[in-house]
């Protein structure tokens, strides 16, 4: 069984406090009575602090849901940063960028590269390099070819050309980041978030410059950039 907090209101304090009054008739507890109204609007001030302090521990206290504490969240994760996307505009977005902030691990693969920005909303490719080698490559073979042969570089391509492209990756930005207005308890604001941001991926290169392995260096191509449909970015 979990714990589940309970909240208290007004009329459970009045009731609380009437309770250890003394009995008697100097003592009424009757509704209309001065004593019964006084300790009910007494009582009252104290549901409100406890509503407040609920409110802190059951929404404010988790980052996919503070809406009040969202700005001292950010602080203490070293946001906004420009490299995490921080001109974001809704409490939606912002909260996906803490959460991001708060979770990412890392990885070197190409598979998490592309997970994460599409998550972010954005749509990449990347391509990787391998400089062709006596006895290990062989000419005309494509990546295709490579993997149905079992080799061991994967989906590469062979290139001619210096060693040190080994460590160069292109990424190729295919679609732009369509952010339409969410309803819901983690969504926008109505008449604060417009209904739609069109994002061009001006952060998506410091973002990856920011988790690329060290060793390697981004090429970014956006010769094949689109808008995608009208409904691109929906879920």
């Amino acid at each position: 069984m979990t714990d589940r907090h309970v909240r208290r209101t007004g009329d459970d304090y009045a009731q609380a406090f009437l309770s250890l009054l003394p009995q008697g008739q100097a003592w009424p507890r009757h509704p209309e009575s001065i004593l019964v109204q006084a300790c009910t609007g007494l009582a009252d001030y104290w549901g409100f602090v406890d509503g407040r302090a609920a409110d802190l521990l059951e929404t404010e206290s988790d980052p996919r849901l503070t809406s009040e504490l969202l700005s001292d969240w950010e602080r203490n994760w070293g946001l906004p940063d420009p490299c995490f996307f921080g001109q974001q505009q809704s409490m939606a977005d912002r909260r996906r960028i803490l959460m991001l902030k708060m979770t990412l691990l890392g990885g070197q693969s190409r598979a998490f590269f592309v997970e994460i920005m599409s998550w972010l909303g954005y749509e990449i490719t990347i391509k990787e390099y391998a400089p062709y080698m006596a006895g290990v490559s062989r000419v005309g073979n494509t990546s295709q070819q490579e993997m149905e042969a079992g080799g061991v570089f994967g989906d590469m391509r062979w290139y001619l050309g210096a060693e040190e492209m080994r460590f160069y990756w292109s990424i190729g930005v295919g679609k732009v980041s369509l952010q339409w207005f969410r309803t819901a308890p983690i969504g926008g604001e109505a008449g604060v978030d417009p209904h739609l941001i069109i994002g061009m991926g001006g952060a998506v290169p410091c973002f990856l410059d920011r988790i690329k392995p060290a060793h390697t260096q981004i090429v970014f191509d956006y010769s094949s950039l689109q808008l995608g449909g009208p409904m691109a970015g929906t879920p």
